[in-house]
Parts: C-alpha cells; structure tokens; sequence
C-alpha cells in the first residue's frame, strides 16, 4: 500500500465512507486535533523510556488504552452526520479515567496556586498533550448537536487526566511543581 494517494492533492480529504470534504472543514480540524492529542501522548512517553518509578507500567497501560480509544474518538469526529459509527466511546472508558485520576491525585499534594506547565521534558509534554485535547474539546463543540456527548466527556475528561498525569510524573521523578507567583 502506498502511502500517497494524490486525492488531498487539491484541498480535499475522505471522511469515513469516503465523503469528500474540505481540509479545513471543522470535522477535520476535530478529528486532526485528537490525532495532534494522540501524537503529543506518545512523545510524552518517549521522555519516559529510561526513567523509573513507581507506577510507570500501570501509566503506560493507560495510555496504551487511550491511544486507542483516541483513535475511535477520532474516528466517531470523521463519520458524517447521519451515517453509522462504526467505533464509538463508551462511558467506560470515562469511568476508568476518572478512577485513574482519583487514584493519582490521592497521593499527590494539594494545588493550593496554580502550577506553571513545565518540570520533567514528560510532565511538560503531558501539559502541551492537554492543551491539544481541549483544543480537540473546542473544535468538537464547534460541530454542534451532531457529536455525541459521550466524545465531548471523553475529552473534557481526558484533558483533566493529562493535567494529572503531568503532575503525577514530575511528582514520582522528584521534580518541584512551579507556580504562579502573585505580582
């Protein structure tokens, strides 16, 4: 299989079913944002491969199954209204973040300010995969009424699990959260 095809050559892409739309249209930039989200996840982890900690495999079997599921958010973004979804969220999957975050956040301190994003090159990274998944939220609200909700939960849900995760990872390698300092 060829990885061009030379159809995107003029401005256009395929939709799931092979609807033919702009590349600027706001699917596209719903769907092109989670994979921004996803791709940010994995250079996150990269930052990881040497490091060790408590934790470190149970973070990266849940980002393994976010991947994934990222994918099938993405997927849901690129169906066309009205035709069926061959991949959908479930609650599940929202129930298990928020079980993930309690878990982690249990055992990190306090936020009494707000924290700067930055620490470990992960932790930072995690902060920028954040900002990309409530950009993915916006551009999926953007869409209207035709996005099932459960897509809009995943990423409002995913992003306050990044912001966690953040933490968590700069917090188990030793590294002092920065926060804003009042002028």
């Amino acid at each position: 299989m060829k990885i061009y095809t030379k159809t995107g050559d003029k401005g256009t892409t395929s939709l799931v079913y092979g609807v033919r739309v702009a590349k600027n249209d706001a699917r596209v930039d719903a769907y092109g944002t989670c994979d921004e989200t996803n791709s940010m996840i994995g250079l996150a982890l990269s930052h990881l491969t040497e490091e060790k900690f408590q934790g470190k495999e149970i973070l990266e079997n849940v980002y393994h199954k976010i991947q994934t599921s990222l994918f099938h958010v993405g997927a849901e973004l690129a169906t066309p209204q009205g035709k069926e979804v061959k991949w959908k969220i479930s609650s599940l999957e929202i129930e298990e973040m928020e079980k993930q975050i309690d878990e982690w956040d249990a055992n990190l301190p306090p936020l009494t300010n707000f924290i700067l994003p930055a620490g470990h090159s992960a932790g930072a990274a995690f902060h920028v995969a954040r900002t990309t998944a409530r950009r993915a939220e916006r551009c999926a609200v953007a869409l209207g009424e035709e996005v099932n909700p459960l897509v809009l939960t995943y990423l409002n849900r995913l992003s306050d699990l990044l912001f966690v995760t953040a933490r968590f990872v700069n917090n188990q390698l030793g590294i002092k959260e920065r926060t804003l300092h009042e002028s």
